[in-house]
């Protein structure tokens, strides 16, 4: 752990999501003064959390919140949780490069700039390895994912003025007990949907979302924390592996096996999502966090759903 320094105010770019609400709410708990950009008003944000508006894309009076802020967030980007049509497949690249281009701008312009930029990434940046382990050494993977993720780090590479200490967070998925993806597969594990889906063997790399909030608390205090890494838990599992310990979490001992055939129908016509998000998978693990001696809050898969499922 390097040398701490106490958090002023802190700007969330994407506020208005899972991450960024949990985020909010745990800084503005943790007694720090927290601004949130967001495209839309929020009524229920963290009490003493300010907001305000902007598109994402263009410079506006928005861009005086960053000026004095001890750092900048980036949680920006269109949710991939939809079909991968060529529309949706645009708005998931260019929410987030956009959103950083103009945040760099809005940096660039600052009397007094932050500190800090924390940006997150994603783990999928690494494609869907059936088998390898991969850490932040690993090369890229190929695929749509991969080629965003590689679009979303440039953008920032060239976004992030020179004197800015850089944190790129590659996130796995977070599990969060009232938002992203671990509700639903919760529900379903509950009506005995819970079983194999495909193989069952993909990979599944997880991070509770307390540890995210650290780590993201971490790259705000740690002047020595710089550069990319690997957000995700230690312990990375099989799709048959995480749906095991969740439906003995919820008390359930048997779920319906998901056909890969039976997942992409669903998906197309009913989820109206896409059927790789569960399908394909990676395991994912951090040497730099490792290496750096980072203590995880929920280190193991069981303890992580346990807390989870104990707060319904």
């Amino acid at each position: 752990m390097g040398q701490q320094s106490s958090i002023g105010r802190v700007v969330i770019a994407g506020g208005s999501g899972f991450l960024g609400r949990s985020l909010a709410t745990y800084l503005c708990s943790a007694g720090v003064e927290v601004g949130v950009l967001t495209r839309r008003e929020l009524p229920d944000l963290a009490p003493g959390c300010t907001q305000t508006i902007w598109d994402g894309r263009t410079l506006g009076d928005w861009a005086g919140t960053l000026d004095g802020a001890h750092g900048l967030v980036n949680l920006v980007g269109r949710t991939v949780d939809c079909r991968k049509t060529p529309d949706h497949c645009d708005e998931i690249l260019r929410s987030r490069v956009e959103a950083t281009r103009v945040l760099g701008r809005a940096v660039r312009g600052c009397s007094e700039r932050p500190g800090v930029w924390a940006q997150m990434s994603t783990g999928h940046i690494y494609g869907d390895p059936p088998e390898v382990v991969c850490d932040e050494d690993s090369p890229f993977g190929y695929g749509f994912a991969p080629t965003v993720g590689r679009a979303w780090e440039e953008a920032f590479d060239g976004a992030c003025p020179e004197g800015v200490r850089r944190v790129v967070l590659r996130t796995s998925f977070v599990l969060g007990r009232s938002g992203g993806a671990f509700p639903m597969l919760r529900r379903l594990a509950r009506l005995g949907l819970g079983g194999r889906v495909g193989s069952g063997t993909q990979g599944v790399s997880w991070l509770h979302e307390r540890d995210m909030n650290l780590l993201l608390e971490r790259a705000l205090r740690d002047e020595l924390m710089t550069g990319a890494y690997i957000a995700s838990a230690p312990e990375p599992v099989s799709y048959v592996e995480f749906m095991r310990v969740l439906r003995r979490a919820v008390g359930v001992p048997v779920g319906l096996p998901g056909p890969a055939w039976g997942v992409r129908l669903a998906a197309a016509t009913v989820l109206r999502t896409d059927p790789e998000l569960v399908l394909a998978g990676r395991r994912l693990v951090s040497k730099r966090l490792r290496e750096e001696g980072y203590g995880f809050a929920f280190p193991d898969l069981e303890s992580a759903i346990a807390d989870l499922c104990s707060r319904d």
